[in-house]
């Protein structure tokens, strides 16, 4: 029988200081992973280092920096099994005509550019070691638009690309590759949306989001781990390049 345990597994975490990174890592370990934690220099990570538990900062968009983050967990635990590709950013909130060329780029560089890197280099190391499950952060902006929010739709859209195409790739290494698609959910990203998308009331704007869920809420972080955590899982053991949704029901509406 398949199971949610991770017993034996060591998994790496990126964006980890955030609010879905952070319940991520912390379900991870007591699911029995091993976790290092990855966010950048300046991060709050609110986790001590354990037997089981290392941190690491630097870029999720720098290939010298996420090497030496794969090269610093199968040195400190012996192995890799699981990637989530969790660090992700916003950026500026603007109509598409209004978007400057380096806020695109800022985007574009954290949400595609640091999740390709996730993907590219936890792959030779779970190819080496009989295969692997790698998670994906998208969002609902991966499966429709949103006004006011162009560069982050355009860069969750394509999580799902490299996804797709990467469980293509990898599936005869025996390695997984899946994105998981929050909705809205209770947490300082969406905290910033209703800030710069909410008129300036963003509890006008959070009530018009929840009128919008047809479970009537926002989602917890919790909730989001746990679908990464079941992907990450062998209970997951046939599950590959999909996009799936926590989401309450936001796209379906």
């Amino acid at each position: 029988m398949k199971t949610l345990s991770l017993d034996g597994k060591v998994a790496i975490v990126t964006g980890a200081a955030g609010g879905i990174g952070g319940a991520t890592v912390r379900l991870l370990l007591d699911r029995g992973a091993k976790v290092m934690i990855a966010d950048l220099e300046g991060s709050e990570i609110r986790l001590d280092e354990t037997e089981n538990c290392a941190t690491m900062l630097g870029d999720c968009a720098d290939e010298a920096q996420v090497r030496r983050l794969v090269e610093a967990t199968v040195s400190r635990f012996r192995r890799l099994d699981i990637m989530v590709a969790n660090a992700g950013i916003e950026g500026a909130l603007k109509p598409v005509d209004a978007l400057s060329l380096a806020e695109f780029e800022q985007v574009m560089r954290v949400n595609v550019i640091g999740v390709w890197l996730a993907i590219k280099v936890a792959a030779a190391t779970m190819k080496s070691s009989g295969g692997g499950s790698i998670v994906a952060l998208s969002s609902v902006a991966g499966a429709v638009g949103f006004p006011g929010m162009a560069a982050y739709t355009a860069s969750k859209h394509a999580v799902f690309g490299l996804v797709k195409t990467a469980a293509l790739e990898l599936g005869a290494a025996k390695i997984r590759v899946n994105a998981v698609a929050p909705g809205p959910i209770d947490n300082r990203m969406m905290q910033s949306l209703g800030n710069q998308l909410g008129g300036g009331d963003p509890a006008a704007f959070r009530t018009f989001i929840e009128g919008r869920v047809p479970m009537g809420r926002y989602g917890t972080n919790e909730e989001v781990a746990q679908m990464v955590a079941f992907l990450a899982s062998d209970a997951a053991a046939y599950c590959t390049g999909g996009l799936y949704l926590a989401d309450g029901g936001y796209v379906a509406a």
